[in-house]
């Protein structure tokens, strides 16, 4: 029986395009770097081989430790720990103070604090598994712009509580254990055929949302559950309550 939701966040709760959001994010995180007298473009570059390194991640560190290895490297910075942890917390600072201006690209909508509030009451078990990319704080300050806070979730993934990332089961099954869920137990929500729906294999029920779809490999969605945010919320708000 599902007790469990599990959400994606960017194209899901959050409504907008990968493209938009990206084109937006980098241009607000080059001067970041231009602010620390380093070169725009390499470091973006490096961030760039850093997020692909995390997408290859193979459980044997956290995507954290990943991601700033492989960064350094791309910049010549490895061993120069006060360089890195400069970078690092300047980083963060960014994504609590400045990141909010990014949000102008999203589609506005209640739906998602409506659901996570209805559900809670209804007592699901939620979690929110987004690819784990970003640092907890960046995650929080995105979940703002739907009005929503980590706390309104058993788990919330981000770069250091995770080693690999979505479609890898290992993400998965790293949620699983964290939650202390079955894959039977659960309800995926997401965007992405590939990254989101690939839960299926374990045995997870899935629920694919077409408004902002992520589909490049040009997967045939017919196969999956599928509607819009506000068929999305039709079709949770009809699940049972549970009995707390």
């Amino acid at each position: 029986m599902i007790d469990t939701i599990l959400f994606d966040l960017d194209g899901t709760l959050l409504q907008f395009t990968q493209e938009a959001f990206i084109k937006a994010y980098f241009a607000k995180l080059g001067k970041v770097f231009v602010k620390l007298g380093m070169d725009a473009e390499a470091s973006v570059k490096a961030v760039w081989a850093g997020t692909k390194a995390m997408f290859q991640n193979d459980g044997s560190m956290t995507n954290h430790e990943r991601f700033w290895t492989v960064f350094a490297e791309a910049l010549g910075l490895t061993g120069d720990t006060e360089k890195l942890k400069a970078i690092e917390t300047s980083c963060d600072a960014f994504y609590v103070n400045e990141f909010d201006s990014i949000k102008e690209i999203m589609t506005p909508g209640d739906i998602p604090k409506r659901l996570v509030q209805a559900l809670k009451a209804k007592g699901y078990n939620l979690a929110l598994v987004t690819n784990p990319l970003f640092p907890e704080c960046a995650v929080t300050t995105r979940l703002s712009w739907v009005g929503l806070k980590p706390g309104d979730f058993s788990l919330v993934t981000h770069y250091a509580n995770c080693s690999f990332c979505k479609p890898h089961q290992g993400y998965y099954r790293e949620v699983f254990a964290k939650i202390g869920k079955k894959p039977e137990q659960c309800l995926m929500v997401g965007n992405s055929p590939v990254e989101d729906m690939s839960a299926e294999v374990l045995g997870v029920e899935t629920f694919l949302v077409t408004d902002c779809l992520e589909n490049e490999s040009g997967t045939d969605i017919s196969t999956f559950r599928n509607g819009t945010l506000d068929e999305l919320e039709e079709f949770l708000l009809l699940m049972p309550a549970l009995e707390k």
